[in-house]
């Protein structure tokens, strides 16, 4: 092997795993000896402070604009052997770093080796495959209802890649218990937390875990065995805890037929109507429910089915008498065929009811 290929060998290899440090120290070295080279051979116009350094990169990247160019025979030989060889391998192995760099952060980012920096978000803790999957969709478009429009971030323990790039963010975490691995997930700026594992026991210490982290979050955690639900809320009673209730709806669909369409269709965002909350605002509002019942119907087509006081959703009452009283800071649900994104208050008042 010919010498010179044998250093362009070794070159190639030793640049291929340098650093930035490296990559800009040879660079320096290029730009010095390059304008050293060109003050020698009588080259003034192109040592000239800004205009040196505007040409180099010009030439380097290969641009050529030809505004400015070597006019001395050993300047254009200069030129032709150092400057233009030299600048083309400096300028690709930046590319290259640059390219790469940018290619692992997009990599760690899908393999949800990043730390998120988040905040008042909706995160997802656990994998439960399609289940999951149809869990994002449906918030994603609960989502894009709001006005908020909170990020969503997905963090997991299972081996898989962000399953909607681009669109959720992704932590991949070894223990859902951990300080190091939960402030990746940004657990405790998380305005709700969603708690869905296959193991109940995981979701069981994943939610008690949350509750000490973010004590003030919305959080809801979904348990196949509902005798663990009374057990979380003896010591977490602000988590809500929604049991599987598969078997209850084949129970009730046996004597009420159509039970289980109507109950999938008040969940469902996409057939019918749907079911929804919203808080009360206020300090001074007051109003009884067969006043709210009417201005919903005939204002937003909707239809108050209950409301918690205070919210808390413990106290609910559904199917509220209607000399029932709401005052700011109840939490009201209704059904409607889409998410009333504004309610005029003054309007459903006591005296803006005929």
């Amino acid at each position: 092997m010919l010498p010179w290929l044998k250093i362009r060998k070794v070159m190639l290899q030793y640049f291929a795993n340098s650093g930035w440090q490296t990559i800009l120290g040879i660079s320096a070295f290029y730009a010095v000896s390059s304008y050293i080279a060109l003050s020698l051979a009588g080259e003034s116009d192109l040592t000239t402070g800004v205009d040196f350094f505007y040409w180099l990169a010009v030439t380097a990247s290969t641009v050529g604009y030809g505004d400015m160019s070597p006019v001395t025979d050993g300047g254009k030989l200069i030129v032709a052997i150092y400057v233009i060889p030299m600048g083309l391998s400096i300028f690709a192995m930046i590319l290259g770093k640059a390219a790469a760099w940018v290619s692992g952060q997009w990599r760690k980012g899908l393999l949800g080796m990043n730390n998120l920096h988040l905040s008042d978000h909706i995160l997802v803790i656990g994998w439960n495959e399609q289940r999951t999957m149809h869990l994002l969709d449906l918030l994603i478009r609960e989502r894009d209802a709001t006005q908020e429009k909170p990020p969503i971030a997905l963090c997991v323990k299972a081996d898989i890649e962000n399953p909607m790039p681009g669109i959720v963010e992704f932590v991949k975490v070894d223990s859902f218990n951990k300080d190091a691995d939960m402030k990746r997930a940004c657990v405790e700026t998380a305005s709700t937390i969603l708690i869905d594992n296959p193991q109940d026991d995981v979701t069981m210490t994943t939610a008690l875990y949350c509750n000490k982290r973010n004590p003030n979050a919305h959080k809801v955690a979904y348990f196949q065995d509902e005798s663990l639900v009374s057990l979380l809320q003896e010591h977490c009673p602000k988590v809500e805890c929604t049991p599987s209730v598969a078997v209850e709806m084949l129970a009730k669909a046996a004597f009420d037929p159509g039970s289980s369409a109507l109950h999938h269709d008040l969940l469902s965002i996409d057939e019918g109507q749907a079911q929804f909350s919203v808080k009360i605002p206020g300090s001074d509002y007051s109003c009884s429910i067969e006043q709210l019942f009417m201005r919903f119907k005939k204002e937003y087509d909707a239809v108050v089915i209950g409301y918690a006081p205070a919210g808390n959703v413990k106290a609910m009452v559904v199917n509220p008498k209607l000399t029932d009283t709401v005052s700011s800071g109840d939490t009201l649900f209704y059904i409607a065929p889409n998410r009333v994104t504004h309610f005029d208050w003054s309007t459903l008042t006591t005296s803006g009811v005929s």
